[in-house]
């Protein structure tokens, strides 16, 4: 008998870094992240296909509204997410798991 396989560890609730909450959630043939606290609450933000704690996509910087292609890694209750635009501008986020 195959064994479930288990769900990605990125998969859950986030708090940012500005204090607000965002949920990953998988979506399509990868992840979404949408903000579910704030002024952008129920606004899609980033998507992105990957496992095993790496992925690759886009994350919307929400005020802007600049998109960023970049990684996103999981290590334990920490997703650390790193993207650039035009590869000049860089932006790196720390998040933990509620």
């Amino acid at each position: 008998m195959p064994i479930a396989s288990a769900q990605e560890p990125v998969v859950g609730v986030w708090k940012t870094q500005v204090g607000t909450t965002a949920t990953i959630a998988e979506c399509g043939n990868g992840y979404c992240i949408t903000m579910k606290t704030g002024d952008h609450a129920g606004q899609k933000i980033g998507s992105f296909t990957g496992e095993n704690g790496n992925f690759t996509g886009t994350i919307i910087e929400p005020d802007s509204k600049k998109t960023f292609d970049g990684v996103l890694t999981v290590s334990g209750d920490t997703v650390k997410m790193r993207g650039c635009t035009m590869k000049v501008i860089c932006r790196s986020l720390i998040w933990t798991r509620l």
